[in-house]
């Protein structure tokens, strides 16, 4: 359990967002945040577009960074340099 809470916290944490903020974008009790926030429950999946919604309205940054740990996307590999054959 938790993988969007943790990705949550901490773009709220970064970017500075209450769970209040986001509890009044989303339109549901701020409790229901705080809940996956710590790990007391995980959103559906349906809730976790809206969250990506709200986080968009607030900061698209931030949406994107949730987008980013939520999936555990990383940064692809640079590619190897090519090596002097001279």
């Amino acid at each position: 359990m938790g993988k969007a809470g943790k990705a949550l916290r901490q773009v709220l944490s970064t970017y500075g967002i209450s769970q209040n903020r986001l509890a009044v974008t989303m339109g549901i009790n701020r409790s229901t945040v705080h809940q996956w926030v710590n790990e007391i429950s995980d959103p559906l999946a349906e809730a976790v577009t809206h969250v990506i919604k709200a986080l968009r309205e607030l900061n698209t940054t931030a949406a994107e960074d949730f987008i980013d740990l939520y999936l555990e996307r990383q940064a692809p590999p640079s590619a190897p340099e090519p090596e002097d054959n001279l």
